[in-house]
């Protein structure tokens, strides 16, 4: 294993211990939230996100969750990244992660946009742990048009 491999797997497993966004809390009054629930079948993951908004921009992502590291880091990350921007910048964020997890490896994860989110790149080459990795921003993005 390279040590960018390493250095990716320690991410995955420092945000799979520190689960930033968790627990999940109930909106402030005044401000807009949605919420959504995933669920993996193969192999049951599952999380309930919600996000909640003022204006335009993210106050907050929380959420409550059980599963392998990859879905729990992922959520993580996602929370991380997801404060304070824009709607449409998360949706841009969620359509830059998703681009990476689809590719199977073929497409370069830019650190500059994902932040830790990169870590996940390598997760991209097994198409059975991308639904893994993306249940938490299929959650946030529904939770989103649910917050319209």
């Amino acid at each position: 294993m390279s040590g960018l491999e390493q250095l990716y797997q320690q991410i995955i497993l420092d945000h799979s211990k520190r689960r930033l966004g968790e627990p999940l809390v109930e909106a402030e009054a005044g401000h807009a939230h949605g919420e959504s629930s995933q669920h993996n079948p193969i192999c049951g993951d599952q999380i309930t996100l919600r996000v909640e908004t003022a204006g335009d921009r993210m106050v907050r992502i929380s959420w409550e969750g059980s599963g392998c590291s990859i879905s729990m880091a992922s959520a993580s990350v996602l929370t991380e990244l997801a404060e304070g921007l824009s709607r449409d910048e998360l949706v841009s964020l969620i359509d830059q992660f998703r681009d990476v997890m689809r590719s199977r490896g073929s497409v370069e994860a830019d650190e500059d946009v994902l932040g830790d989110g990169a870590a996940f790149a390598g997760v991209a080459k097994f198409p059975a742990r991308v639904k893994c990795a993306m249940l938490a921003w299929v959650a946030a993005e529904n939770a989103l048009l649910a917050a319209a």
